[in-house]
């Protein structure tokens, strides 16, 4: 069986995290390893984060000083020995048949690079969580994948892991662009396999224009010619209306 690496980046969220690994040690797959990277926490998530890696031989924890959430995913699956990676906040949750499922997928299908599943919403807000459906034109004005899908170690490698710039406050979403966007397949599992926490005040709802602003900026100048192919030009500040707008300015 091909090993799977779950990687648990935890900045103070010592409360949750030992759901979110129960979680996965629920799953039906059983060759994983969990990599918990504690983003410089103030609270006791190094307590917890410890007794895990005592109780249970397969999870693994390591201290980082704080760096951001793509700092402490790339610092994981640099240690990590899994031919597939699933990245998991310490505050969300998987089911227990959402692993075995994406691995099927991915060693059958050479040319499947990401494997997701529906996905629902519990804390603050409960529900499904209705993302749009794949594709790259979609990709390009905005992110349907969220950032525990399942993929290739390699092609953490290919792309140069998760980019560490704080600009980015959707960094998962500039990830898949950099794996998709040269092609390669996407599925979506037809089933629930991924929990999403919903906290009052979680960092993407607090974004402020000006650094969504910025955001798109970084994304054109480094992405420009994915951009050009799927809008005809930049994506702009009011993404939806991107591809209209790049054809009255071509």
């Amino acid at each position: 069986m091909n090993l799977v690496s779950v990687i648990i980046p935890c900045f103070n969220h010592a409360s949750f995290l030992r759901e979110t690994v129960l979680s996965v040690l629920d799953s039906t797959y059983s060759s994983i390893e969990i990599i918990i990277v504690d983003d410089g926490s103030s609270d006791n998530s190094k307590e917890v984060g410890e007794g895990l890696a005592i109780e249970f031989a397969n999870v693994f924890y390591y201290y980082q000083t704080n760096a951001g959430p793509s700092v402490a995913r790339n610092h994981g699956i640099s240690k990590a020995s899994g031919t597939y990676i699933l990245p998991l906040d310490s505050d969300d949750r998987i089911s227990h048949s959402y692993i075995e499922a994406a691995v099927d997928i991915l060693n059958e299908r050479d040319e499947v690079k990401v494997v997701y599943a529906e996905a629902e919403k519990f804390g603050a807000t409960t529900g499904r969580w209705k993302l749009k459906p794949f594709s790259l034109y979609n990709l390009a004005l905005d992110n349907m994948i969220y950032v525990s899908a399942i993929y290739r170690k390699s092609d953490w490698l290919r792309v140069g892991g998760y980019t560490e710039n704080s600009i980015l406050v959707r960094e998962d979403w500039e990830f898949w662009i950099k794996i998709l966007k040269d092609g390669g397949g996407v599925v979506k599992l037809p089933f629930v396999g991924f929990y999403y926490r919903i906290h009052s005040n979680s960092r993407r709802k607090s974004m402020r224009k000006q650094s969504k602003n910025k955001e798109i900026a970084y994304l054109n100048e480094h992405h420009a010619l994915f951009f050009k192919k799927q809008l005809n030009g930049p994506l702009r500040t009011n993404r939806s209306l991107s591809r209209f707008i790049n054809f009255f300015k071509n």
